[in-house]
């Protein structure tokens, strides 16, 4: 199936696409925030780039798209069009993911991932940060 608009309309539509501050993020953010956790933000050294860290309990959070990250619900369903280069894409970032959670294992951190569709569940989310948070 071909895509419904020009090759310029759909760069320009991917250019706007956040990579940080979004909707998922500040969600969790907020949720960490009101139950009483700081944390910093954007560890560039950090394999990953995490996107909350927790420096004290050597601790990290990444808050992923279910598309981009390829998630197995609703929100992660690949497009029809195009097939091959969104497998190819979709596959390669989940590899770089799981080599990303190597590496931060290997250098003593434990990580967390939270996928866009858990942040509609906002008890359960709570839950699951807490969970990990408090771990030893």
């Amino acid at each position: 199936m071909a895509d419904r608009i020009s090759k310029n309309s759909r760069s320009s539509l991917m250019s706007r696409v956040k990579q940080r501050d979004t909707a998922p993020e500040m969600t969790v953010r907020s949720l960490l925030h009101s139950v009483g956790y700081r944390f910093r933000l954007k560890a560039p050294k950090l394999p990953g780039r995490p996107d909350i860290i927790f420096l004290g309990r050597k601790k990290v959070i990444f808050v992923h798209g279910c598309f981009w990250h390829g998630h197995h619900c609703k929100r992660g369903k690949l497009p029809t069009s195009n097939e091959a280069f969104w497998n190819h894409k979709i596959s390669a970032n989940r590899t770089r993911d799981a080599r990303r959670l190597e590496e931060l294992q290997l250098l003593g951190w434990s990580a967390l991932t939270i996928w866009e569709c858990e942040t509609k569940t906002t008890e359960k989310l709570t839950s699951t940060l807490a969970n990990f948070l408090e771990q030893k």
